[in-house]
């Protein structure tokens, strides 16, 4: 990952924060994938997707979050559950983050972005 994508996640880290989410774990890995930020709200476990465009760019970037991106979230999701058991509730969020001239230029958070199939 480059130090901009690495800095994005951090902002989104920080963003959340503010918002009074409460960081688990960051860049949590198995054998199916990573999830970029793991953190608590009220009642949810939220696993988070950090992904990061250029506000040019043709796509959202929450839109880059295809389905086989989601197995992999929901796959690792699940192993995390397992080796770490929860009442709360999961849910799968995005933060989007918006770059220009290599510079963070806003954040959107997508609650509930996508759900199990």
């Amino acid at each position: 990952m480059n130090s901009l994508g690495k800095l994005a996640e951090l902002r989104a880290c920080d963003y959340l924060q503010k918002k009074r989410y409460k960081l688990i774990d960051v860049n949590y890995r198995s054998r199916f994938g990573e999830i970029d930020l793991i953190m608590q709200k009220g009642r949810f476990i939220c696993f988070i997707e950090v992904k990061m465009r250029n506000t040019n760019s043709i796509a959202s970037p929450a839109e880059f979050v295809d389905s086989a991106k989601q197995d992999k979230i929901f796959k690792t999701a699940s192993l995390y559950l397992q080796k770490n058991p929860s009442p709360l509730q999961p849910r799968f969020d995005v933060v989007e983050v918006f770059t220009e001239n290599n510079r963070i230029k806003s954040i959107k958070h997508l609650e509930n972005a996508f759900q199990l199939y």
